[in-house]
């Protein structure tokens, strides 16, 4: 995949950049892989705002993406490179010699007429899916389980690989993009490779109404908001030194599955 500048034909165009799609090879989705996806606006079932600057957009069907990989020993060719406009990265439809279609992610260094399988004594080599027991250490992996069975949670957008640096009785030792470092069961699944549509952090958006296309609305900064809109708000000009009220929310109390770090991600400016 390459990235296509425009034409300055206006200012928006200027420092426009966007993907040449040279690896997708099919433009319409598997019908039988779809479903309808509805769009709530940031409003709850009580119609009330929950979650700001939400609203338009372009109508999307949602693709049925294969998480979990549970058919093993089944030989699947990829038939098609899809794009997918609820995720970064492309799409891969998959032909099982059973006759079942499914969707997976794309790694990179999969194309057209490649095979894939899943489960115990699979090959390591992009696309094939099995528990990190049998993945050696060391290996790059893509769509990991936080709980066996459940689908992979861990490493889905463009460009993300996850690194197995260690085994231990029941668990693995795993490296996220993050620096994180983190402890999964031992039977969890994962996808060997790294998700591809690496490209994708180079696009520049160039101007507003891109954004709208995906249903994204303009955010206004707090401080510059009247007090009844936002609890930073002020009626006179905005001052730094004054101390803004936190927006009224749960505080966090944290997850089980933060008791499985080991590391945790570097976070803030100039601090490790």
């Amino acid at each position: 995949m390459a990235i296509r500048s425009r034409k300055p034909t206006s200012p928006g165009r200027r420092f426009q950049t966007s993907s040449d799609f040279s690896d997708v090879t099919k433009t319409t989705p598997e019908k039988t892989l779809l479903a309808p996806k509805s769009r709530t606006g940031g409003r709850n079932s009580y119609g009330r705002k929950t979650s700001r600057h939400r609203g338009g957009g372009h109508k999307q069907q949602y693709r049925i993406i294969d998480f979990k990989r549970v058919k093993d020993g089944v030989t699947a060719k990829v038939a098609a490179i899809e794009y997918d406009p609820n995720r970064t990265c492309r799409i891969a439809l998959l032909h099982y010699s059973d006759g079942q279609k499914a969707y997976i992610l794309a790694p990179r260094g999969l194309g057209v007429g490649d095979h894939v399988v899943s489960g115990q004594g699979s090959d390591i080599k992009p696309g094939n899916a099995m528990p990190l027991r049998f993945i050696p250490v060391g290996t790059t992996i893509h769509n990991v389980e936080l709980r066996p069975g459940q689908g992979g949670k861990i490493g889905r957008s463009a460009g993300i690989s996850v690194q197995l640096v260690a085994k231990d009785g029941d668990h693995a030792t795993l490296r996220m993009p993050s620096t994180e470092m983190r402890r999964v069961l031992i039977d969890c699944r994962a996808t060997v490779g790294e998700v591809g549509n690496s490209e994708h952090e180079l696009i520049k958006i160039g101007k507003a109404g891109r954004n709208r296309w995906k249903g994204v609305k303009p955010q206004t900064r707090g401080v510059r908001n009247e007090p009844g809109r936002s609890p930073p708000g002020r009626w006179r000009r905005p001052h730094r030194r004054q101390h803004p009220s936190r927006y009224p929310g749960r505080a966090n109390k944290g997850k089980p599955s933060q008791d499985l770090l080991i590391r945790r991600r570097r976070s803030g400016r100039g601090r490790r």
